[in-house]
């Protein structure tokens, strides 16, 4: 009996964690990598996002970028997010809390109150494809948002041949190509920037 109690103590403190790290490539050069770990304990999830590019042009610094971002999700709810960005010199912070029936957001426009479980633009996980407001967790923006599907498409994933489903996510100066597996697994994703330029995470 005591084995069977400390079995069942054990599982109900099991902790599964899930990351998805990508190279990351402006048109076809390398610039840095995005790492997203989730970590689930029951119905409660986390997710730290890091990402780090550095843009060089006759090897000079042009453009750098530091994001990171901890997420905080009750069952498929957002309960907290805390994120800090570097674009060269310049720091943004954003920082929101789940109410008893909203989403508090103090970001570097001002503060914002949204309704209660918002959405970030969390690729990992496949509700977004169903959403038409995000959060952005950069800038605490709270966008409109349009999620196309393009049909399938065969994709080098990891140095190998898969299908996958193609979707455009768009927002305000947004354009967001992403692939899925069958089973909506997040594989790839393609964005492309106001200046036309294209950035490109592929999977370690």
């Amino acid at each position: 009996m005591r084995i069977l109690m400390l079995t069942l103590l054990l599982l109900s403190h099991y902790v599964e964690a899930r990351e998805w790290s990508f190279n990351a490539y402006l048109d076809k050069s390398k610039i840095g990598e995005h790492r997203f770990i989730l970590t689930e304990n029951g119905t409660q999830r986390e997710l730290l996002s890091k990402a780090n590019f550095d843009v060089k042009i006759l090897f000079i610094n042009a453009y750098h970028y530091e994001h990171t971002a901890i997420e905080k999700w009750s069952a498929d709810c957002l309960t907290a997010i805390d994120s800090r960005t570097i674009e060269n010199k310049e720091t943004s912070i954003v920082k929101g809390v789940l109410t008893d029936s909203s989403f508090s957001v103090d970001m570097p426009k001002g503060h914002l109150t949204l309704p209660g479980c918002p959405m970030t633009f969390a690729y990992w996980d496949p509700r977004i494809l169903s959403q038409s407001k995000l959060l952005n967790p950069q800038t605490g923006e709270w966008l409109d948002v349009t999620v196309k599907p393009l049909g399938k498409e065969q994709i080098n994933v990891r140095g190998e041949t898969r299908l996958a489903e193609k979707y455009r996510l768009e927002a305000i100066k947004m354009k967001i190509d992403l692939w899925y597996s069958p089973e909506k697994e997040w594989l790839a994703l393609q964005s492309t920037t106001p200046e036309g330029y294209l950035i490109t995470y592929k999977l370690k």
